[in-house]
């Protein structure tokens, strides 16, 4: 492994490719401590040592943002406008016709559709920027602090609008970021700015584990979640790497004097085909009542009900809620992303079927059969994955910001793994050696 990595820095292109990639996190890094203008920062750190950085309702998308979130800084936003404009364009493109024809056209179809998704981040980091800004100026991103009303100091319209614009400003940044290390670095480069924010949050919240713990001076605790973590990402690497490989025979044509076809392939149908998606979905949904009654300051019986039930993770209710959204949103996510009459469809039009079944509607047929079939240990293992935090919460007094939770765990070891792997196909175009010998 460690010559492996020694070839890498000794190919000069691909050296070239890591220390550019590498350069591009640091300075991504570096945006999420410059404040943003307006902001008092003394008191947000103030407010951040009061609350406990990382607790209440902006936890999930506080980590994606690598901390920069709560710190109110030019990156405050991160890459979830980003992330969430991709998944509703690609929500819109079962539903919009123009999209799925534009989807349909190859390259240049999926630029006009790359430039689309631009145009709605920026949209998005617009509204969730504003949104920011007025929960800083009341007071309510920090919901225990004493100084919360006061982060803000002046509420000048012109102040707001800078500091909208600048967060704005920031989120497209990031975007750039993400496509130069696409284009000219490792990986793809929105997976790689999100595994850097996520991971730079891993070694403060497992030393305040080690703080808050009891036992032999925290070092039990500190011991129990990194043996934790080590069995979730062998658990997470054994299952995103499972699939069910059906086996597709292609029918010898033959065209002219030449004999085409007569291949036998197989289509790869992952255990865990949503990926992380239905946990960001599920979080995002169960956060809207809580926002809701956050917001509008009720005292009515249904928002002291949200208060009770739906804002605590360690909640039974909120737990099973948590679960059951989990499990949908991985059914749900399945079957607008994987169509097996169109894959039955392609197979029929190049003479391919699956040894024992009929080509055109059977194998359809079967195919959504499998699909179910193991998507349903799939949305259970992201379901359970999901509720490692809140178990931690209960057995180990963690904070909510615990290191080793489902969503992170599944970002950083996807993108790890799909990283390495395409460093090693870079290492076997020259030495004919991976990383795995």
């Amino acid at each position: 492994m460690l010559t492996a990595f020694a070839r890498a820095f000794k190919t000069p292109d691909l050296r070239k490719k890591l220390l550019f990639t590498l350069g591009i996190m640091v300075l991504f890094r570096l945006g999420a401590h410059v404040p943003v203008p307006g902001v008092d920062y003394r008191n947000v750190q103030m407010c951040m040592d009061q609350t406990k950085s990382g607790q209440g309702l902006f936890g999930l998308v506080n980590m994606f943002s690598g901390g920069a979130l709560l710190q109110i800084t030019i990156f405050a936003l991160g890459i979830m406008p980003y992330i969430t404009a991709s998944i509703i364009l690609q929500l819109l493109t079962v539903v919009i016709p123009r999209l799925e024809a534009l989807k349909k056209e190859g390259q240049s179809g999926q630029a006009k559709i790359t430039q689309y998704t631009r145009y709605l981040t920026v949209a998005l980091a617009i509204l969730q920027g504003t949104g920011l800004v007025a929960t800083a100026r009341s007071g309510a991103l920090f919901g225990g602090c004493t100084v919360g009303n006061q982060i803000v100091p002046n509420q000048s319209i012109f102040t707001t609008v800078v500091m909208v614009v600048t967060m704005t400003a920031g989120t497209a940044l990031i975007m750039w970021l993400g496509e130069l290390i696409t284009d000219r670095g490792i990986g793809n480069g929105m997976s790689i700015l999100m595994f850097t924010s996520i991971a730079a949050g891993f070694p403060s919240a497992l030393w305040a584990i080690k703080l808050q713990g009891t036992l032999m001076g925290g070092w039990l605790e500190f011991s129990l979640v990194i043996l934790c973590g080590l069995a979730m990402v062998a658990l997470v690497v054994f299952v995103e790497q499972a699939q069910r490989r059906i086996p597709v025979q292609y029918a010898k044509r033959m065209i002219g004097r030449r004999s085409y076809g007569g291949t036998s392939t197989y289509i790869p149908l992952k255990v865990n085909q949503a990926g992380v998606i239905p946990v960001i979905f599920a979080s995002s949904l169960l956060y809207i009542p809580a926002l809701l009654v956050q917001f509008t300051g009720s005292k009515a019986g249904w928002a002291n009900w949200i208060n009770a039930n739906l804002v605590k993770g360690d909640h039974p209710i909120y737990m099973a809620t948590y679960f059951l959204l989990i499990v949908f949103f991985a059914f749900f996510y399945v079957a607008i992303s994987f169509n097996p009459e169109e894959v039955a469809d392609n197979m029929k039009k190049y003479g391919g079927f699956i040894p024992g079944i009929r080509a055109g509607r059977p194998t359809a047929e079967y195919l959504s059969y499998v699909l179910n079939r193991i998507t349903w240990p799939g949305s259970l293992y992201l379901g359970l994955i999901a509720l490692v935090p809140t178990v931690a919460l209960v057995t180990l007094n963690a904070n909510q910001n615990f290191p080793f939770g489902g969503t992170s765990i599944l970002i950083i070891v996807g993108v790890g793994l799909e990283t390495v792997k395409q460093i090693e196909s870079q290492l076997q175009q020259r030495n004919y050696e991976g990383f795995l010998r």
